[in-house]
C-alpha cells in the first residue's frame, strides 16, 4: 500500500472504493495497485470478508480482479447516487464477478450442531472479486445508498455511511481533526502578540 492506511470499517462496498482515495496532486496512491497490497488490504479486513481470512499468497491476476470489481463500482455507485441510472456494463460485469465464483452453503458437523457457511472455491482474486461484487449489489439495491456520504474535507473523498446524522468527516482521527486545526489557525491567524 502506499500513503497513509485505507479508511476499513465501513460498509466492504464503500471500504474497496476507498483503497483507490483522490489525491490533491498527482496520481491517487492505489492500495490495490499489486498482490502485496492486496494481501495488506484483505489482513485489515480480516474476518469481514469470507474467503479471503488468512491470505497468505495472491498475484497480479488477483489485484487485477479485485480492481475491476472496484472500478466497476465505483462508476455504478456513483450514478446511482445521483439517481441515476448506472451503466448497464458495471451492473454486468459486478454480476460476472458473481458468477465467477459463487457462493455455496457447505453443511458441516461442528460441536453437535449442523453448521452452513458460504464457501466460494477458485482463485483468490476471483472468490474476494465475487464477495466485494455481492457486496457492492447489496448496497446499491438497499436503502443505505442513499445514506453514503463523501467526507467533506476538501482534500478527501473518502466514503463512509454514518451512525450518526452529523458526521461530516470519513473520519474524526483523519479529515476531522484537520478541519478543526484549519478552522482554528484561521480564526487565529491574525491573532500574533501584540507590538508596541
Amino acid at each position: 500500500m502506499t500513503g497513509p492506511e485505507p479508511l476499513t470499517g465501513e460498509p466492504l462496498a464503500l471500504d474497496l472504493l476507498n483503497t483507490l482515495p483522490y489525491a490533491a496532486e498527482g496520481d491517487p496512491p492505489d492500495h490495490l495497485a499489486d498482490a502485496e497490497g492486496l494481501l495488506r488490504w484483505l489482513a485489515l479486513e480480516a474476518g469481514r470478508l469470507p474467503g479471503a481470512a488468512g491470505a497468505r499468497e495472491a498475484d497480479a491476476a488477483d489485484a487485477a480482479a479485485v480492481r475491476a470489481v472496484r472500478t466497476h463500482a465505483a462508476r455504478a455507485l456513483t450514478a446511482a447516487r445521483r439517481g441515476e441510472r448506472p451503466d448497464p456494463a458495471d451492473l454486468r460485469a459486478l454480476n460476472e464477478a458473481q458468477r465467477a465464483a459463487p457462493a455455496v452453503r457447505f453443511a458441516e458437523w461442528s460441536d453437535g450442531t449442523v453448521t452452513a457457511e458460504p464457501r466460494r472455491s477458485g482463485p483468490l482474486g476471483a472468490r474476494v472479486a465475487a464477495a466485494l461484487a455481492e457486496e457492492v449489489v447489496l448496497l446499491l439495491a438497499g436503502p443505505a445508498l442513499a445514506k453514503v456520504r463523501e467526507c467533506e474535507a476538501d482534500d478527501c473523498t473518502m466514503l463512509f455511511l454514518p451512525a450518526h446524522p452529523r458526521r461530516r468527516w470519513c473520519s474524526a482521527a483523519r479529515c476531522g481533526n484537520r478541519a478543526r486545526v484549519a478552522r482554528y489557525y484561521a480564526r487565529h491567524k491574525d491573532d500574533g502578540p501584540a507590538r508596541s
